[in-house]
């Protein structure tokens, strides 16, 4: 195994709905409160300052109740395209104190339809085998679906 692939986890998606209303719902805070977490996760509030070097906070609330902060940098914008994150910034390349993964979401014309990919990118083995554990394909799969629902009712 290639020392990427010890590192990456991905989930692709063919979503019937075009590249510019997936780019939205990850870029728009209101959309992305209605699809990013897997039910029963909610997210609680998004602030997304959408450009390259532009910081987010996604706040995501538990069944129970216990509320998760997730503080990131985008790293590259191409809209309708591609969207790169990391967690290894909170802000404006103040570094976080443990860096998880870099994201790599992008958007490509596929048979009327979109073909959605979602990479995790993470700095160890042992991260990528944390996220895999935590329910990666499970809760990235569940998103998917409601981001395809989301996209279907815009």
């Amino acid at each position: 195994m290639s020392d990427l692939a010890e590192r990456e986890l991905i989930l692709t998606r063919l979503i019937a709905a075009p590249r510019a209303r997936l780019y939205r719902a990850w870029t728009e805070a209101e959309l992305l409160k209605q699809w990013f977490a897997p039910e029963p996760w909610s997210v609680t509030r998004a602030e997304l300052d959408v450009r390259s070097g532009g910081s987010n906070l996604i706040v995501m609330r538990s069944p129970q109740g216990q509320e998760f902060s997730n503080r990131g940098v985008y790293l590259d914008i191409v809209p309708d395209a591609r969207i790169v994150f990391t967690d290894a910034y909170v802000r404006a390349w103040e570094p976080s104190e443990k860096p998880f993964m870099t994201g790599v979401v992008t958007f490509a014309d596929e048979d009327g339809g979109t073909r959605y990919t979602a990479r995790a990118l993470h700095w160890s083995a042992a991260d990528r085998a944390t996220h895999e554990q935590m329910g990666f394909h499970e809760g990235w799969g569940r998103c998917a679906d409601q981001l395809a629902a989301l996209c279907a009712r815009m």
